[in-house]
């Protein structure tokens, strides 16, 4: 395959903090890479660097295309990027068209151009999918696409790993989803303490084949181990008998009548031993410049909320609860409780109304009907999705008011078991990656002695292992969890109750996922029994149906200009089948 891209010896250094160390790497036409590593390792620095956004200390990035087009989604929730320039969506090379279908293939509810001012009232999912959608229709050479999976539902994970498949162009993907990276790459680059090493395969493969290294590469150090201790006993024993030697020589030179083939003997042996430990310290300082470094231990982030106290069997009530905005309604008529103690999953599609839940929760929104009742006295640990305090240019210290805090040497320790060192205490925290300031305000909320823990989107930006130490610390948790989440895998480790919105009501389901897999399963009309192989038959003829006129009236459209009657009318006609298409495969998959 041709070679779209390549770094040679790239480079970059923040303040005392060195990121990568002479990266080589090449992207080929048409690979499919993911980028993993931990949190801070120089993921997000190396993508920006090939994109063109941040420059490299030293090094280069050749690209034999002087053409190369590159796109990158950023993990912050912004209008898509291009070699370093915020666009808006039309500047992107998406037309109108292309954004109303590709919207709609993501679940989206299309925005017009002068709607685009209303992106910032947009849920983070929606916002992922009008990114993704912009930036698809520009079909870049190459796509950079970092955390595209944050926020998106199940609907706009499939259509994603669906549409990276048939990309032509190439993909370098950051994420730490496991299901994703399985189904999205083929090759695997793990950036580890600055530099970089390259697994031909999915997450799998990789986590296996690193595995693999790993042992094999500790039991190479332990039998050079046992090699340079050999050698140091070598030495040891050597250095005595050399000693030995020379006294022998001495006093043999010293004696009265001693002949002079004897006195060289003894010199002469005294020297060859001499030799010998010159040779083996030469050997054993090869080992050291040389040898094989003992693999970095994975090691697993330690967190510790505080226990929370037992006030009270039920901590929050909803009563015939309404939100609308303006003529939309968002949920309605809907009530449900949550008892002390119990991990309550919230789960449902994008814009469905899971934030606007927990803000009306938080006394954040007004309700338009109903009433949530809290005990009293409880305090509320929130973890949002934003990070909207984190922006700021206070430091880590002064953010957590360390120096005011009698237990700082608490706080350092927890601050390390996060993977956030203590020489990061005076850096401003708006220098900090999104995953580091994710465990940041982790930080903060495990410091509070809390009743209630409501997360959103919680995993979004961790890595790997510290999502692995999440789960485990969340299911010890004996206080109450309210947890917002589209990772499947995330909820049914944790949660034994759901609630679930659905027809814009939300429904207390118990039990565990399969329970709520079930529930999502039923048919959206109530009172009718689940779906029969024959009407979900009827339902795919009547999609496709709908595909075939969408087909006709997309190259309609291409015959005439905007404004021409022609234009409007098959303009129109895209729009109510693309609405009609969404309804349709709402009714085969509620979620």
């Amino acid at each position: 395959m041709a070679i779209l891209l390549s770094c040679r010896g790239v480079s970059k250094t923040y303040g005392e903090s060195t990121v990568l160390r002479g990266i080589d790497l090449d992207i080929h036409a048409g690979e499919r890479i993911g980028l993993v590593g931990r949190n801070g390792a120089g993921k997000t620095t190396l993508a920006h660097i090939i994109g063109g956004v941040v420059e490299s200390d030293n090094g280069t990035v050749i690209k034999p295309k002087p053409s190369l087009r590159i796109a990158c989604l950023r993990q912050v929730n912004d209008l898509p990027q291009d070699m370093g320039h915020d666009m808006g969506l039309g500047e992107y090379g998406a037309t109108e068209l292309d954004q109303i279908k590709l919207s709609g293939q993501l679940g989206l509810k299309p925005l017009s151009r002068e709607e685009e001012r209303q992106f910032a009232s947009l849920s983070g999912g929606e916002k992922t999918k009008l990114n993704l959608a912009a930036i698809w229709a520009a079909q870049p050479d190459l796509l950079i696409l970092d955390e595209p999976t944050n926020n998106l539902d199940i609907r706009g994970m499939e259509w994603l790993v669906a549409e990276i498949g048939k990309y032509r162009g190439a993909a370098l993907i950051i994420s730490h989803d496991r299901y994703f990276l399985d189904q999205a790459v083929n090759r695997i680059i793990e950036i580890e303490n600055g530099m970089i090493n390259h697994y031909n395969g999915n997450y799998s493969y990789y986590r296996d084949e690193k595995k693999r290294r790993c042992e094999s590469r500790l039991h190479q150090h332990e039998a050079q181990e046992k090699t340079k201790q050999r050698i140091a006993d070598d030495i040891e024993q050597l250095t005595k008998w050399s000693a030995k030697a020379h006294r022998e020589s001495r006093r043999k030179a010293a004696g009265n009548g001693a002949k002079m083939g004897v006195k060289e003997y003894f010199r002469a042996k005294a020297k060859k031993r001499d030799k010998s430990i010159k040779s083996k310290l030469k050997q054993l300082q090869k080992i050291e410049v040389a040898g094989i470094a003992r693999p970095i231990d994975e090691s697993r982030v330690k967190f510790g909320f505080a226990r929370a106290n037992r006030r009270g069997k039920r901590v929050l009530e909803a009563r015939d609860i309404t939100k609308s905005f303006g003529p939309r309604l968002v949920f309605g008529n809907s009530s449900f409780y949550i008892q002390r103690g119990e991990k309550v999953g919230v789960f449902g599609s994008n814009g469905c109304g899971k934030t606007t839940l927990v803000k009306t929760i938080l006394g954040e929104e007004d309700l338009t009907a109903g009433e949530i009742f809290f005990s009293p006295g409880l305090q509320v640990g929130y973890l949002d999705q934003e990070l909207a305090d984190l922006d700021g240019e206070q430091t880590i210290a002064e953010f957590l008011d360390i120096e005011k805090d009698r237990n700082r040497g608490m706080i350092v320790t927890l601050l390390v078991n996060l993977g956030l060192s203590e020489a990061m205490l005076d850096q401003p925290v708006n220098t900090l990656s999104l995953g580091e300031r994710k465990k940041l305000k982790i930080a903060q909320i495990v410091l509070q002695e809390n009743d209630i823990l409501i997360l959103d989107e919680p995993g979004n930006h961790l890595d790997l292992h510290s999502r692995e130490q999440l789960e485990k610390t969340l299911q010890a948790y004996n206080g109450t969890v309210i947890l917002v989440s589209h990772d499947r895998y995330m909820l049914q480790q944790i949660c034994q109750t759901y609630l679930l919105f659905k027809q814009q009501k939300i429904m207390r389901v118990e039990g565990d996922w399969e329970a709520c897999q079930k529930t999502l399963d039923q048919t959206d009309k109530p009172g009718k029994e689940p779906q029969t192989r024959e009407k979900q038959k009827i339902i795919q003829e009547e999609k496709l149906l709908m595909e075939t006129r969408l087909a006709y009236w997309l190259g309609e459209i291409g015959r005439y200009k905007p404004g021409q009657a022609e234009y409007t009318k098959a303009d129109q006609q895209i729009r109510d089948l693309i609405k009609s298409r969404n309804e349709l495969i709402d009714k085969s998959r509620p979620f």
